[in-house]
């Protein structure tokens, strides 16, 4: 099963291993489960590090070298051409991402914070926080 992990997710998991998300990161990356993540991921959460948690930056690195067996990285997709609203519900421009993503990569269930994502009405993939996602059988 396909998991794709909104960068929301990577950060709070990166930042704290006794939490809720990095469980949920670390179940994504297990088998049964292949973890997805992309590229602007990846791009968007050294952003984050490098303009509030600098001091962290190694703790970041070594976030990534525990399981990346588990994970597969998704290349970048080009701007969309067409509404946002007309193809994934009313997500704003700022969310686009995570459903377009979510196309390429096959996923099965998205795992996200991000409130606008968890309310677009998106049905496939399943879109689900990081507690429900743990709490998944």
């Amino acid at each position: 099963m396909r998991v794709l992990i909104d960068t929301n997710i990577l950060i709070s998991a990166s930042l704290s291993r006794t939490g809720i998300p990095y469980q949920a990161y670390i179940k994504a990356v297990t088998d049964p489960y292949q973890g997805l993540v992309s590229d602007q991921n990846i791009d968007e959460l050294r952003r984050v590090y490098n303009r509030k948690f600098p001091d962290k930056i190694l703790a970041l690195e070594r976030f990534w070298t525990f399981p990346l067996t588990g994970v597969e990285v998704i290349i970048k997709l080009p701007p969309p051409t067409y509404p946002m609203k007309v193809s994934f519900g009313m997500c704003p421009a700022t969310s686009f991402s995570a459903p377009r993503l979510k196309l390429k990569a096959q996923a099965d269930i998205l795992i996200t914070g991000d409130k606008d994502i968890l309310d677009s009405g998106i049905k496939k993939p399943k879109i689900m926080t990081a507690s429900a996602f743990v709490n998944r059988e």
